[in-house]
């Protein structure tokens, strides 16, 4: 007896079964979530950011104009990575999309301690921002970890933010112990 075509299970959808218009359209939207993000972020640093131009810094610390440059290249990147997790649907990419979340909150949040707090609690806030820093690069090495089993190039993509947190932990570091 031949099987009835709606008896037979769907196949899996691969990763290129999304129409490329709603793809398209998916990658723009979590671009513009992550440059709302970087906007949102930014904030408190136009708000409160004289302060850290009289502040001791690190002396490996770059010209100004490059944190605005590699932030826009590296929220990109992000939006690029979950972009490539979201559309798969082999795998299940729930957790990946929380932590997600949870990055990009941490993301917002470190501003607001580090240059919305400094001028009510001074050096307190500094130490305060770099807890913050070490949960993010947590919740940035965690991103990392579940987006590279769902999507190599997205595990990828995240390497240089995990990096770059790294590197803004020793800047943020130096400013709490000199200032």
């Amino acid at each position: 007896m031949l099987a009835n075509v709606e008896e037979v299970p769907p196949r899996p959808t691969l990763t290129g079964d999304r129409p490329w218009r709603r793809q398209g359209r998916a990658l723009l939207g979590f671009l513009a979530v992550s440059w709302l993000v970087s906007l949102l972020g930014s904030l408190p640093i136009r708000m409160n950011g004289t302060w850290y131009a009289l502040a001791d810094k690190a002396p490996w610390t770059p010209p100004g104009w490059i944190f605005s440059s590699v932030w826009l290249v590296l929220y990109a990147a992000v939006a690029v990575a979950v972009w490539l997790v979201w559309r798969q649907r082999l795998f299940p990419r729930g957790a990946a999309l929380k932590i997600y979340g949870t990055l990009l909150l941490l993301n917002m949040a470190w501003p607001l301690f580090f240059f919305g707090l400094y001028p009510m609690l001074g050096t307190a806030a500094l130490w305060l921002a770099l807890a913050v820093l070490a949960a993010h690069a947590v919740a940035a090495t965690l991103t990392v970890l579940h987006f590279g089993p769902i999507s190599r190039t997205a595990g990828l993509l995240m390497l240089p933010y995990l990096s770059w947190l790294v590197f803004s932990a020793s800047l943020n570091l130096f400013a709490a112990v000199h200032n």
